[in-house]
């Protein structure tokens, strides 16, 4: 009875101090997402930095083909090594080749990348895609801090840098985007399968804006300001599992409490 007791208070201060920081939660989830804008055409004149350094603007990087969009920053200490590697490993089961039939363009919301390190990035994954003539089908894009953000809005974006941190805070997905520059379809969190992003692919090259994708993807991208880092929906399995373990703590006692009534000898007088 004593240990259940002491879990049960346990729980209970936990789920009290998880209740306690969703304000702070809220307010996060204020300056941090994706808002969908189909059929919004991007600012193809925007003008970034490739990897040799040249400045080039966005129209540049779409070749009359549909294309991969990708927002984070390339030094990402988180989840954007993952979106890039989901992406990647999507793309590889995809019989349809970058630089043929689409392109991937990654775009830095750091201003301070260079574009030395777009090109590091660059050719590790082209290393990775091992697929020939893909070259042409990948671009790493570094630019100026009034480009970066004029493209972040036209997608929806919503991001900030936390100086406690030195770490951008952003969510994560990939857009895709028309031949003609409009945005298609947006695909959230970090896993991006395989059939249905090659079906995405095929429609947006031939102009088809997809539906609105359902919001809970966000979720599996959280980032968690205590820690500096991201999970997959922990602060919410954390609190459901508090509940209920102070739920089922509650309904043991009651049990235990009941049993120990039933076995207390009656008294005779």
């Amino acid at each position: 009875m004593n240990d259940a007791r002491v879990w049960l208070a346990g729980a209970l201060l936990f789920y009290a101090l998880q209740v306690a920081a969703a304000p702070a939660e809220r307010d996060l989830r204020e300056r941090v997402g994706f808002d969908q804008h189909l059929t919004q055409s991007l600012p193809t004149e925007l003008v970034f930095r490739a990897e040799d350094g040249a400045r080039i603007s966005l129209a540049d990087s779409l070749h009359a083909r549909p294309a991969v969009l990708v927002l984070g920053y390339l030094d990402c200490p988180n989840l954007c090594t993952a979106v890039l590697n989901g992406l990647l490993d999507s793309l590889r089961q995809v019989d349809l080749n970058a630089g043929e039939a689409f392109d991937v363009i990654v775009v830095s919301i750091a201003p301070e990348e260079t574009p030395v390190l777009a090109a590091q990035k660059k050719a590790a994954y082209l290393q990775a895609y091992a697929r020939p003539r893909s070259d042409a089908g990948w671009h790493f894009l570094t630019g100026d801090a009034p480009a970066i953000d004029r493209l972040a809005s036209a997608v929806g974006f919503r991001y900030f840098f936390d100086a406690e941190l030195g770490q951008y805070v952003h969510p994560t997905g990939i857009v895709l985007i028309t031949p003609q520059g409009r945005i298609a379809r947006y695909w959230f969190g970090v896993d991006f399968p395989p059939r249905e992003l090659k079906s995405s692919l095929i429609e947006a090259a031939n102009g088809h804006v997809g539906s609105l994708t359902d919001r809970l993807w966000l979720l599996c991208a959280r980032y968690d300001p205590r820690t500096g880092t991201y999970g997959p929906l922990v602060i919410d399995i954390m609190r459901a599992g508090a509940l209920l373990s102070v739920v089922l703590l509650a309904g043991w006692l009651v049990v235990l409490h009941r049993r120990g009534a039933q076995r207390q000898p009656v008294s005779r007088p």
